[in-house]
């Protein structure tokens, strides 16, 4: 017997809850009393304001009701969106900065340690040439004041 789908989701710890997680950018269609509409979560609330404020105007306000309603569905289901998506950028910072603040302790035994030898690195001895052509620059101004 073959099991159904749901329980053969393969992210189980999202509490019976869909994700969202890329609901801002998903093309939806949208069933509505005034025929299909389609469209990302954005765009399907900007075309139900507009058959809401049509409604309105020609005085039907059922029809206006019924718009305003499915705008919003969409407008709750966007917020929700776009509240994961906040939450799962945070998170993704504090990861960041986390491994950023795990420095390791001993390093590594493949590298040599640079004070140990005698040797200077590129960039140490153009350091050492700037620092120097400073010096000079400073010597040759306090000898002129």
């Amino acid at each position: 017997m073959r099991q159904s789908n749901k329980s053969r989701s393969r992210n189980k710890n999202n509490g019976n809850r869909r994700s969202m997680a890329n609901a801002v950018n998903r093309v939806f269609d949208s069933a509505g009393p005034e025929g299909k509409v389609r469209g990302t979560p954005q765009q399907i609330i900007e075309k139900y304001m507009t058959f809401f404020r049509d409604s309105q105007l020609s005085g039907d306000r059922i029809a206006a009701e019924n718009f305003q309603q499915h705008a919003e569905h969409y407008i709750r289901l966007l917020s929700e969106a776009l509240r994961e998506q906040n939450e799962k950028k945070e998170q993704q910072e504090l990861q960041a900065a986390s491994r950023k603040s795990e420095k390791p302790e001993n390093p590594p035994e493949n590298v040599t340690n640079v004070k140990d030898t005698n040797k200077k690195l590129p960039n140490e001895a153009l350091a050492e040439q700037q620092v120097a052509k400073e010096e000079e620059t400073f010597a040759h101004f306090k000898e002129e004041v």
